[in-house]
C-alpha cells in the first residue's frame, strides 16, 4: 500500500490542520516530515511526519485516579491531558505497564489504523533526534532506528512554515542520498552504505500506521 504524492502531501496537511485545530494529548511544538515525501518521490510508500511534543508538567493530576477507575488507564492528567482525554476518550492509549503513552495517543488521534504512515514522536528537535539516534546506532552497531535525517520542518510553535508546503508541492526540496546524507553526519563511508541499507530493509517490512516514541 502506497499513496500518490499529491495525496501523501494533502494527508500532511490534513494532519497540521489538526494539530493547529484540535487538542492534543500533550503540548505540540514541530511538525516536520522526511523520507520519501520531503525527496519527491511518487508513489510515497510511507509518509514519515515528526512530532517534537513537550513533555507535560501541572495538568491535572488530581483526576488520574478518575480516569483509571473509568478507562482502566493511569497517568491521564499528568502524562497526557485531561481536557484532551474528555473530548477524546476513543483515543486514551497505554503502554505495556498501563501508563497513558503519548506517542500512542497522538497516533490515535491524528492516524488512520490502515494507512502507510509512521509518525515519530519526541521531545527533542528533528535535527537534535537525528544526532542522538545515530550516535545510540553506531555504539551499538544497529541501523534499523536510525532517523532519515532528509526532513523539511512545516509547522513550528503554532505557525506554518511560510514556503515549506509549497516547497513539498512543487518538489523543490534538494537532498542527497541517505548514504551521503548519513556520511555528512560523520560516518565513513562503507559504514553509510550499511546503516542506508538496514534502514530501507526495515522500512520495506513495515505496514499500516505504526508510531515510535523516543526521549532524548
Amino acid at each position: 500500500m502506497s499513496m500518490d504524492r499529491p495525496e501523501a502531501v494533502e494527508r500532511v496537511e490534513e494532519i497540521v490542520a489538526t494539530v493547529e485545530d484540535e487538542t492534543m494529548p500533550v503540548p505540540v511544538r514541530e511538525v516536520w516530515v522526511y523520507g520519501d515525501v520531503a525527496l519527491g518521490l511518487d508513489p510515497v510508500e510511507r509518509l514519515d511526519v515528526y512530532v517534537t511534543k513537550d513533555i507535560l508538567f501541572k495538568d491535572a493530576p488530581e483526576r488520574a485516579e478518575e480516569f483509571k477507575r473509568s478507562h482502566g488507564v493511569d497517568g491521564v492528567g499528568k502524562t497526557v491531558r485531561a481536557a484532551w482525554a474528555d473530548e477524546h476518550p476513543e483515543y486514551i492509549r497505554a503502554n505495556a505497564s498501563g501508563h497513558a503513552a503519548p506517542e500512542k495517543c497522538l497516533a490515535a488521534h491524528l492516524l488512520n489504523d490502515d494507512e502507510p504512515v509512521h509518525l515519530e514522536v519526541c521531545n527533542a528537535s528533528f535535527e537534535d533526534n537525528v544526532t542522538q539516534r545515530l550516535k545510540g546506532a553506531k555504539m551499538r552497531n544497529d541501523y534499523e532506528q536510525i532517523l532519515d535525517p532528509r526532513g523539511a520542518c512545516l509547522w513550528i510553535d503554532g505557525e506554518r512554515s511560510p514556503d515549506a508546503f509549497q516547497k513539498l508541492r512543487d518538489n523543490e526540496f534538494v537532498f542527497p542520498t541517505l548514504t551521503q546524507s548519513l556520511s555528512m553526519l560523520g560516518m565513513d563511508e562503507t559504514e553509510a552504505g550499511e546503516a542506508a541499507d538496514a534502514v530501507k530493509e526495515y522500512r520495506a517490512h513495515q505496514e499500516g500506521a505504526t508510531v515510535r516514541g523516543d526521549v532524548v
